[in-house]
C-alpha cells in the first residue's frame, strides 16, 4: 500500500511538495533535489512528518 509523504526543504524548512511510496519496499528516508519557491533555487528535500 502507498502511503502519502511530504517533503521539507533542507535550508529553509518549509514543507513545500508531497508524493507517495511504498514503505515496505523503501524504508529508508527519500530525498531528491526540488525547486524551492521560497530559496528560489534548487535544493535538497527530504521525507519528514508533518
Amino acid at each position: 500500500m502507498r502511503e502519502i509523504i511530504h517533503l521539507k526543504c533542507t535550508e529553509c524548512g518549509r514543507f513545500n511538495y508531497h508524493t507517495t511510496k511504498e514503505k515496505r519496499r523503501h524504508p529508508e528516508k527519500f530525498e531528491m533535489r526540488k525547486y524551492c519557491k521560497w530559496c528560489n533555487k534548487h535544493t535538497v528535500h527530504k521525507e519528514s512528518k508533518l
